[in-house]
């Protein structure tokens, strides 16, 4: 039942597809954040199974499930859908739920290429409902923060910017249920959703790329399944090189190492000024849009210190977990202001058709050996 939130406005009841029970990044951070954010009122959930779709209502406390995804789409106590499962889905179900009318949340990457990005771009504005996409990162509250000492001076001029990550999802060895990302036409790999993820990040931390140049490998060209033993071909990627310069004219490199190289931490950002130098390491485990931030400050004089991310960059209840779900509520949050207030969220689609743009350039950089510009 609805109940009015401390903003005086009925929450927004949405239904998530593809939160199994045991496993995914519905249940570890979808639902979790949602049923701590009083803006949302998750009423219904559906999996491939029904069986599955009825433990996740179970343990979450959901009133409906559903093995039909058109069903809880179209269902009367559903106003916005979360799409949570595998890219090549994200299509077919992102057009059903504009078609019925209801607010849309996709996770990343929006489509398997630029193409239909843009026509589902295209299809959202002119549905009139409010969409966003799960890049988290975009409203990191550590991003959020290096930006504000980076615009404040902290560091003086900023000179350089450096990552190193981890990326997935394909690696030597993989779980059954990542094997369809072997296939770079899946739109599943180490240059689409880990390096989308970081780009989108770095864009809110330090400002986006201007110009690139770009190695996109595939070093580990086939990979077994753990459940099965079974040794399969990979046509994904699994390394992404790039450096170019900032908008600011800062120069900049990014590392993804993906196809199970062993990264410790997760990532390292090294963010070089004038005056001083930020290192940002994860504080728990997890990617650099994931989890939270740990930032240190050096200077020319030998001092240090930490710099703990002040509260006021992460807006979300206390009762919202640590890890996966805490980036994704603040995102929630931003979708929950654009309903409300029929205003665009940030990042919307066309967000997302900006970095699958950036990506193609990415690639193109790689291909043909010559440097893009990364804004055209």
């Amino acid at each position: 039942m609805n109940t009015i939130g401390s903003q005086g406005r009925p929450p927004v009841r949405i239904g998530v597809i593809g939160a199994t029970p045991a496993r995914g990044w519905g249940t570890a951070a979808h639902l979790p954040a949602l049923q701590a954010l009083e803006e949302f009122e998750v009423t219904a959930v559906s999996t491939t199974r029904l069986s599955t779709a009825r433990a996740t209502a179970e343990v979450f406390g959901i009133p409906l499930a559903f093995a039909d995804d058109d069903e809880l789409v179209s269902h009367p106590d559903v106003d916005a859908v979360a799409i949570t499962v595998k890219v090549p889905e994200h299509d077919r179900l992102i057009r059903a739920a504009l078609a019925a009318g209801k607010h849309v949340f996709s996770e990343w990457p929006l489509g398997v290429d630029l193409g239909q990005a843009i026509a589902l771009a295209d299809l959202a504005r002119a549905s009139g409902v409010q969409h966003v996409v799960g890049l988290q990162g975009y409203q990191a509250p550590g991003a959020l923060f290096v930006r504000e000492l980076i615009e404040n001076g902290d560091l003086g001029q900023l000179l350089t910017v450096s990552v190193v990550a981890a990326g997935g999802p394909a690696g030597r060895r993989i779980p059954q249920a990542n094997a369809y990302a072997t296939d770079v036409a899946a739109g599943a790999t180490v240059l689409s959703i880990s390096t989308g993820h970081i780009l989108a990040t770095l864009a809110r931390a330090v400002g986006e790329f201007r110009e690139l140049s770009a190695v996109v490998a595939l070093i580990n060209k086939e990979t077994t399944v753990i459940e099965t033993g079974q040794i399969v071909p990979v046509t994904a990627p699994d390394q992404v090189v790039l450096a170019g310069r900032l908008e600011g004219g800062a120069v900049a490199s990014v590392a993804v190492q993906g196809g199970s190289a062993p990264v410790a931490p997760g990532f390292e950002l090294r963010i070089v000024g004038t005056d001083a130098t930020l290192l940002v390491r994860p504080a728990t485990p997890g990617g650099i849009h994931i989890t939270d931030w740990a930032v240190s400050i050096s200077r020319p004089d030998g001092s240090a210190a930490d710099l703990p991310v002040p509260g006021r960059f992460s807006p979300v209840p206390a009762a919202v977990p640590a890890g996966p779900p805490r980036n994704v509520a603040v995102l929630y949050r931003e979708f929950a202001r654009a309903i409300n207030h029929s205003q665009p969220a940030v990042p919307d689609f066309a967000t997302a058709v900006r970095y699958h743009r950036l990506l193609e350039r990415i690639q193109r950089a790689s291909d043909t050996g010559v440097r893009q510009d990364a804004d055209r």
